[in-house]
């Protein structure tokens, strides 16, 4: 069970894929929000059963109601990669039920000492995708992550290659947001980066975000012929598609990064308040691929976890990120 952030649901597919190929008598059940049911499609042995959260699922209740479904299901045990409050419910009723059951531990200690003004601890701490495996080792079935596999490319559909075209160049997706604003990489160095790609014929780059976000990136693309604005222009699955046939994905700390790490996609990404050494750095990308904010002008670097949380003073550390190291990272990529 994992509910949400787009970004969390899509760091369990790594996991899961490694399970049912190291464990193949496995059956899975991905109990989660109906819009997240295509990041699961491709792996084998896996159900998908959607959350309902507006009527049947809703409240109190509606978690003994899932319990109920879930149980029709004959389920022998429950792993818990959410471990908040609606996830505990149905995690202690299969307890109490004698199935076997285990909670991920998300290190908020680990994460506190790392976020913290005074006396910070700066390492890394434990990947999120090491804190799943571990969930599913209590359960009995232990995973190693080290060799994973990805799926093939997906198949284009005819509507998305009237938008993009064939693949003949380089294909970059550039994702510029992120839910808050400290993990998001100011519009004017984003505008320079795209305009010193885009001088580059053989690269083609994709732009995606939200639709309330379509004329921030409408402008990124103006102007010029290889920037294609995808925002609003294509529904999810047939994003997932355009992701997985990307060469290289740049983005924030976000969703998009995850979705294209799991899909087996080159991705660099920026940081702002938050750093890859919380444990959510996308999956099976090198710390070189991942860009922070200057740490020795702004030293309480990362300050949250999430990016949620304000620093007065540090509303600027991204800009210490130089568009041409970004481009040259990127660029660099695509020539090995």
């Amino acid at each position: 069970m994992r509910l949400s952030a787009m970004g969390d649901v899509a760091m369990t597919v790594p996991v899961l894929r490694a399970l049912v190929k190291q464990h193949p008598d496995v059956k899975l059940t991905v109990v989660s929000r109906p819009f997240f049911q295509p990041f699961f499609a491709q792996i084998p042995n896996v159900d998908f059963f959607a959350f309902d959260d507006k009527q049947r699922h809703k409240g109190f209740f509606g978690l003994l109601k899932l319990h109920a479904d879930l149980k029709k299901l004959g389920i022998d045990a429950f792993a818990d990669l959410h471990n908040v409050l609606r996830s505990k419910i149905v995690r202690n009723l299969f307890a109490v039920n004698g199935k076997k059951v285990a909670a991920v531990d998300k290190g908020r200690a680990e994460k506190k000492a790392l976020t913290r003004e005074e006396n910070k601890i700066f390492q890394p701490l434990t990947t999120m995708f090491e804190r799943h495996a571990k969930v599913f080792e209590q359960l009995g079935f232990p995973l190693d992550l080290s060799n994973p596999e990805f799926p093939e490319k997906a198949m284009l559909d005819s509507a998305v290659i009237n938008i993009v075209g064939d693949h003949h160049s380089k294909w970059i997706g550039i994702a510029p947001f992120a839910q808050y604003d400290s993990k998001v990489y100011p519009k004017d160095l984003m505008k320079n980066v795209i305009d010193q790609l885009a001088q580059n014929s053989n690269f083609r780059i994709f732009l995606f975000g939200g639709k309330n976000e379509i004329p921030v990136l409408d402008a990124f693309a103006s102007g010029k012929e290889n920037v294609l604005n995808m925002a609003g222009q294509i529904k999810f699955q047939q994003e997932l598609q355009l992701i997985s046939n990307l060469d290289l994905m740049l983005s924030m700390d976000s969703g998009n990064a995850h979705i294209a790490a799991m899909l087996g996609v080159t991705t660099v990404t920026l940081w702002g308040a938050t750093h890859p050494f919380t444990g959510f750095s996308p999956f099976n990308q090198p710390l070189e691929n991942a860009i922070t904010a200057d740490r020795e002008k702004f030293p309480k670097l990362p300050t949250s976890v999430y990016g949620n949380k304000k620093v007065e003073g540090y509303e600027e550390a991204m800009r210490t990120i130089a568009p041409e190291v970004v481009v040259e990272k990127v660029t660099g990529l695509l020539k090995t």
